[in-house]
């Protein structure tokens, strides 16, 4: 118990959600372009008989699986085995469970520096060894991760969020990428990749996922980000003893996910065209948001600060050029009606530059609500 700590993130947005308060700080999607109606229709054709309302197998539902299997194959060079794909609670209890059957007390996980909060309250409450590589702007330093190996480092796992990464907002580099699958071939460790964002792309599409490279790759992903983030439905990807360790797992922490949610999921995957019309239209709106939000900084600091180039997924990096402190900056801008996250809640072992870097969420707020918020974090710098 004492190993285990909240998410500044979540305690955050429970301070910040005073309706007078415009909100940067969340990794929510825009509640207003969830497909209500659509959701609302296939789950009234899903309540049509009671068999919804039941138990179904821990993996998941079959024909969700079937769908994911599907989508999943098209980036793969070898079609994906229904039977490799488990549905779970989220991409975060894929895992959390991944966490459970891989990782031993002490043992040695990877990942990347600034870090995604959700893997360090797991792999803190699983007791591992938690090891760091930074990013940069092409991703992971995968050059420096072989100088851990090569010095006797032995991780169980890398976890990498590899496209539009939370929260640094960058993308691994197709070289990386092989790089990555080479050393955990060579090695012996697996390579766990999260990957929510990889659909909302907003420059170019980004590369083919880590898991087209190798086998030795765990994939997790979700459908929070790009149809609501309340059906909780999320899926895993792994080599077949993984995947069946990770059902027993499961069997004891839930017995099971919400049949109804997975078939309403099931129905809404399924149908191709309206899925692409659906995410082409999240892609239009949210890089219009993004563009809004880089006009802003550059308009409001100048050569104070840089806000990084935002590609795709929901987050910019921001970092200041003049020594500001972020954690007293975010306590200065709660006074003036705007929320952030300080970089220092991404940072796992001091985190070079953490405390003068903020993460900033584009996709909760319209644009003038982007231009007042950044105007609001400028007043609020300038005290």
């Amino acid at each position: 118990m004492a190993a285990l700590r909240s998410s500044a993130i979540r305690d955050l947005l429970a301070v910040t959600a005073r309706p007078e308060v415009i909100g940067l700080a969340g990794g929510l999607p825009d509640p207003n372009l969830v497909p209500l109606q659509r959701i609302r229709d296939a789950t009234m054709r899903a309540l049509v008989t009671a068999d919804a309302l039941q138990y179904t197998e821990t993996a998941g539902l079959l024909a969700l699986r079937e769908v994911i299997a599907d989508r999943e194959s098209a980036y793969r060079p070898c079609r994906v085995d229904v039977a490799d794909v488990a549905v779970t609670h989220g991409s975060q209890q894929g895992l959390s469970l991944l966490a459970q059957v891989l990782v031993d007390p002490g043992a040695t996980v990877v990942v990347e520096e600034p870090a995604y909060p959700g893997a360090l309250q797991v792999l803190r409450a699983a007791q591992a060894r938690i090891v760091t590589v930074p990013l940069d702007e092409d991703g992971m330093r995968v050059d420096l991760l072989a100088d851990l190996l090569e010095s006797g480092e032995r991780p169980v796992f890398v976890h990498t969020v590899s496209t539009f990464h939370n929260p640094r907002g960058v993308t691994l580099s197709v070289s990386r990428r092989r790089e990555l699958v080479a050393l955990a071939e060579r090695f012996g460790f697996h390579v766990v990749e999260d990957d929510p964002y990889g659909e909302l792309y907003y420059t170019g599409r980004p590369p083919e996922p880590v898991a087209a490279l190798s086998d030795r790759v765990i994939r997790l992903s979700s459908v929070s980000k790009i149809l609501a983030p309340a059906l909780r439905v999320g899926w895993m990807v792994a080599p077949r003893e993984i995947r069946a360790a990770v059902e027993l797992v499961k069997q004891g922490a839930d017995l099971c996910d919400s049949r109804l949610t997975q078939q309403v999921v099931a129905e809404l995957l399924a149908d191709g065209p309206w899925l692409d019309e659906h995410v082409t239209g999240l892609r239009a709106d949210y890089g219009r948001r993004a563009d809004t939000l880089g006009a802003a900084v550059r308009r409001e600091f100048g050569d104070t600060a840089t806000l990084s180039p935002i590609g795709g997924g929901m987050f910019g990096w921001l970092e200041f050029h003049d020594g500001t402190d972020t954690d007293a900056l975010l306590t200065a801008a709660l006074g003036r009606g705007v929320a952030f996250v300080p970089g220092s809640a991404f940072a796992v072992g001091g985190g070079a530059g953490a405390g003068a870097s903020a993460r900033l969420c584009f996709t909760t707020n319209t644009a003038d609500r982007l231009d007042e918020a950044v105007a609001r974090l400028a007043a609020a710098h300038d005290c």
